[in-house]
């Protein structure tokens, strides 16, 4: 099986996105609903990407070969 190409998982791929210099960036969770009890400030930051943490960098990059 040497030579063989790996598999893209579709659901990261829409997910997480690798910037220019390698880092996985991922959108921010808690912004769906219930947003009148939460500041505009918190959320606008949650509207922004953040960086995979490194626990779980490993098993990201894994799934999105290239």
């Amino acid at each position: 099986m040497a030579g063989q190409k790996l598999k893209t998982h579709k659901g990261v791929k829409k997910r997480f996105r690798r910037t220019g210099t390698g880092k996985l960036m991922r959108n921010q969770a808690y912004k769906r609903h219930i947003l009148t009890s939460k500041n505009k400030n918190r959320k606008r930051r949650l509207s922004k990407t953040t960086e995979v943490s490194s626990a779980d960098r490993y098993r990201i990059s894994a799934l999105l070969p290239k």
